[in-house]
């Protein structure tokens, strides 16, 4: 099946008053109070419920002013970059190129990785440094190689918007503060969410959904490739922070940088692989335009950098098995991506 995305498919529905948010089955309504709707997060296959803070429950409101705020490029010092700017949604909401290009041009260090399933991760950007959807906003909004703005001064602009303002206020009940600001843009992140890829369907039981080279892929990454050992779960990843090998050439000192460990040196983020087979260049610094290079990246066993991950060792894969492998990650590309809601 082909691959396409509906950036405005989340089902919604009148909320009931339950007396506090529920999410069981990511279909369960949340209290949103008086006639308010509350959006029903609806979990990809083969995953456990949305998680929902009870403090920032979902709402019509809340994603509809979040989706404009994602894409609102005057966010940014010199109006002209959004968070969409480096967060494609033709990309999986990945960034295109090797690292993001903020205002006035200005490159960061690290390329923006997919928001798809971002609801379902603990420690968010590259080296953890941010616990929350919520939490996150501000980081890439003050980064002065990103959107290099001030938040005060943002929120100012916001209130002095009428049309801004009543939809704060409608969200709400308030004008746009840190709390309902930062709220907004995480409720609309939580609807970024895949459903379901053609893995899914082959482990549900459809024989078909994957090619045969894609199902010998499979067997090599659970197996004699090891890639398992990290990229574990539904959502392709354990979640811990290594060094895979690569050489370093920058600054950036990785999981380091927020626990001052020097044992973190050049620890980054195991990333989902989840969509990715449409989320190129690759690793944190976007070094790898391709599938085929990364792989390739592992099979050489990496550079031997300081602090490598022993796990991470010289393979005996062919390059038809390579090919196996590549196929396998390709069947990981959601058929359709969902966010935002319907009216």
């Amino acid at each position: 099946m082909a691959y396409t995305r509906t950036r405005t498919h989340v089902v919604t529905t009148v909320a009931l008053l339950v007396g506090a948010a529920v999410v069981s089955s990511g279909c369960e309504l949340v209290d949103a109070g008086g006639d308010e709707r509350a959006v029903v997060l609806q979990a990809p296959p083969a995953f456990p419920p949305v998680p929902e803070p009870v403090h920032n429950r979902t709402t019509v409101s809340k994603v509809v002013l979040g989706e404009r705020l994602f894409f609102e490029p005057s966010l940014s010092s010199d109006s002209t970059v959004s968070c969409g700017s480096c967060h494609d949604p033709d990309r999986a909401f990945a960034e295109p190129r090797p690292v993001s290009v903020g205002v006035q041009g200005r490159r960061g260090l690290r390329n923006a990785p997919s928001l798809v399933n971002t609801a379902y991760t603990p420690l968010l950007f590259w080296d953890g440094g941010s616990f929350s959807l919520e939490n996150q906003v501000v980081a890439p909004l003050e980064n002065p190689l990103e959107m290099d703005a001030d938040l005060g001064e943002v929120l100012a602009r916001i209130n002095a918007d009428a049309s801004y303002r009543a939809q704060f206020f409608d969200a709400f009940g308030d004008s746009a503060t840190v709390e309902t600001f930062t709220q907004a843009i995480a409720a609309y992140e939580r609807t970024i969410l895949g459903m379901g890829a053609p893995f899914d369907r082959y482990m549900a039981g459809d024989a078909d959904a994957i090619s045969a080279s894609a199902q010998r892929g499979l067997s090599l990454f659970n197996g004699e490739a090891g890639c398992a050992n990290c990229h574990a779960s539904y959502r392709f990843t354990d979640d811990t922070f290594r060094n895979n090998g690569l050489s370093f050439a920058n600054a950036d000192s990785g999981r380091a940088r927020i626990t001052l460990n020097p044992d973190d040196f050049s620890k980054f983020k195991v990333p989902s692989l989840r969509n990715v087979g449409i989320t190129a260049p690759y690793m944190h610094d976007g070094r790898f335009p391709t599938l085929e290079q990364v792989v390739a990246h592992y099979v050489s066993g990496g550079t031997g950098s300081r602090g490598q991950d022993p796990a991470i060792k010289p393979l005996s894969l062919d390059a038809s098995e390579q090919d196996d492998l590549v196929a396998f990650l390709r069947s990981l590309t959601d058929d359709e991506i969902r966010s935002g809601v319907t009216n």
